[in-house]
């Protein structure tokens, strides 16, 4: 039953903020509720990753325009690039206006410099990414919501907070799925007694008790 809600849940993470239209809309804000119930992330730092999101691209998109395809992933205050510039100099700047925002704490500059990938390319690496999180359930070895994949050109990054263990799984499924051609392990490793005072504090949060923890 566990392993079928977080399928469902992940499913809609994944495919319903691409869907248009207002029941979609509250749905996808549902799950993602739900889901950050569940991050081992505060909720203070979790509406700090995305900020630093939407800011990082913003101020990127603003210098560099329609000249590549940039992504970015913030977790725990840390900044994964992703995507294709046409220079060095375009990599180094981004990653100096990313290093700018306010909170980030550090960046993982994984820019190609290259052409632009186009739309079919993408949608394969949102599809290797629903696959490794779909197999991450079946695994049953981890939470695959303490687990953020992020597919870039066939290279699976993974990002989170989990125990030595845990990490272990999560690089063996990504690496063992089809259409994966490299792994990179951007996991922070915890203590077990770590993770399981992380669990405790949002589930207690949950429960309608609100607590913190330094991560």
């Amino acid at each position: 039953m566990k392993a079928k809600l977080l399928a469902t849940l992940l499913f809609g993470a994944i495919v319903l903020p691409a869907l248009q239209g207002c029941f979609p809309m509250v749905a996808a804000g549902f799950t993602g509720g739900v889901m950050a119930s569940m991050d081992r992330r505060s909720v203070g730092t979790q509406t700090e990753d995305e900020s630093i999101e939407w800011k990082a691209s913003a101020r990127v998109s603003e210098k560099l325009g329609d000249k590549g395809h940039v992504n970015f992933t913030s977790f725990n205050r840390k900044v994964l690039i992703t995507g294709e510039v046409p220079t060095s100099e375009a990599k180094a700047e981004a990653e100096t206006i990313v290093s700018g925002v306010t909170n980030v704490q550090g960046v993982y500059n994984e820019l190609v410099v290259g052409p632009v990938s186009n739309y079919s390319n993408r949608s394969n690496d949102s599809f290797i990414t629903s696959k490794v999180k779909s197999r991450s359930v079946d695994s049953g070895k981890f939470n695959p919501v303490h687990v953020k994949v992020v597919t870039e050109a066939g290279t699976a990054f993974l990002l989170g907070m989990v125990t030595q263990p845990e990490a272990d799984s999560a690089i063996n499924v990504a690496r063992t799925t089809a259409g994966v051609k490299r792994v990179v392990n951007l996991l922070e490793i915890i203590t077990p007694a770590k993770a399981r005072e992380l669990d405790k504090v949002q589930s207690t949060s949950t429960n309608g008790q609100p607590a913190e923890v330094k991560n």
